[in-house]
């Protein structure tokens, strides 16, 4: 509830400034004043359609309009970015024509038009060219080296998948593309990162139906994400997963044999799972093989921290969507070590997912989303 009136207010405040910027301060004529407040009305009431959507309703009549919601949400980042843009352009203007002692009145008006115009017609186009990206997940191969891989393990590939965000504006034919994406690359071993849906186990958890057909010699294996707690109570959402042949790491491991060799798959909880499901590395690592590789599958790059202190040799993430919607990719570094791709944290490699779905707008601008497939070579 919290978090729904939280999202009211911004909307709230979301109309007040393209009211005043786009329809007041233009001097728009009656006719077209209407028409834009209206296109800001109904952009703004398919919000809060997307907003419910998945959580108090039902995705299966409510999901075009919360895609439309969702995709118009996009584009008010856009429309405000390129508001302030304007705004500083006339407040220019005004500043050098006072010192002038001159009257820019009209020339800021004209600017303010033009600017605004410009602004609107870029954020559609910018936002509909996101909207085509973000429906065509595309795979990605990355080889990642590591010094204590067994040898048999040289050349295992593996499938890592995240973020999928099924429910309120994507359903089952999204996730089944991926599924499908993922299975045309005959994987050794499938990996789901978290945050796979946003909404109810009722409302939801029909969309999940093509992870049925997951399955790799070497396991297909899962982790919580912050998204499975916020409308639902993740361990529910976690028993679906199990349900749909999945194995769930909750805070353990498994051990995965290959030529008579073995590795350690570890996967915890998300880093801000509620009670009684927090993260426990300590407890997933106990009485292990210290000199066995480790694989952590952990939603967060930022929990790969605590596993280089742990000796963890390499970590898969997703999470950070790579900012999404360009430029708030330069945010994710406030939060996050790494932002996408290999990286590294202290002694632990960390890859960290793009994700193949997307949260809030279907929309992706400068993060596209991905099938990762990562090749593990043996230094």
């Amino acid at each position: 509830m919290g978090q729904v009136i939280v999202v009211a207010v911004m909307l709230v405040l979301v109309v007040a400034v393209l009211h005043r910027r786009y329809v007041r301060s233009a001097r728009l004529p009656r006719a077209v004043a209407v028409a834009v407040d209206g296109v800001i009305g109904v952009g703004t009431t398919l919000a809060v359609v997307g907003v419910l959507s998945g959580r108090a309703l039902d995705p299966v009549w409510a999901r075009w309009p919360a895609l439309l919601g969702w995709t118009w949400m996009a584009a008010v980042l856009y429309l405000v970015l390129g508001t302030v843009l304007v705004g500083v352009l006339t407040l220019t203007m005004r500043s050098v024509a006072g010192l002038r002692e001159r009257d820019s009145t009209a020339a800021r008006l004209r600017v303010h038009r033009i600017g605004s115009a410009t602004v609107a017609v870029i954020s559609f186009v910018t936002v509909g060219y996101g909207l085509a990206e973000a429906a065509d997940p595309r795979v990605t191969r990355t080889t990642v080296t590591l010094d204590r891989l067994p040898s048999e393990f040289d050349g295992v590939r593996v499938a890592l998948v995240s973020d999928l965000h099924a429910g309120p504006a994507r359903g089952a034919s999204f996730v089944q593309k991926v599924v499908d994406e993922i299975r045309g690359q005959s994987p050794d071993m499938i990996v789901l990162a978290g945050d796979l849906t946003d909404g109810t186990v009722e409302l939801v958890g029909g969309d999940l139906a093509p992870l049925r057909d997951l399955s790799a010699p070497l396991g297909v294996f899962a982790v919580s994400g912050n998204h499975e707690f916020y409308a639902d109570d993740g361990g529910r959402w976690l028993d679906l997963w199990s349900d749909l042949g999945v194995t769930v790491l909750r805070n353990e491991r498994r051990s995965v044999e290959r030529g008579g060799a073995s590795i350690d798959v570890v996967g915890i909880n998300d880093a801000t799972a509620p009670a009684p499901y927090q993260p426990d590395l300590d407890r997933a690592l106990a009485g292990r093989d210290p000199d066995r590789l480790a694989f952590l599958v952990a939603h967060q790059p930022r929990q790969a921290f605590e596993a280089s202190e742990r000796g963890v040799d390499l970590q898969v993430s997703g999470h950070t969507h790579a900012g999404q919607i360009w430029p708030i990719r330069y945010l994710v570094p406030l939060q996050q070590p790494t932002v996408e791709g290999l990286d590294r944290v202290g002694s632990t490699a960390v890859y960290t997912s793009r994700g193949a779905g997307a949260w809030g707008p279907p929309v992706r601008v400068g993060a596209p989303p991905e099938v990762a497939v990562l090749e593990l070579r043996a230094a």
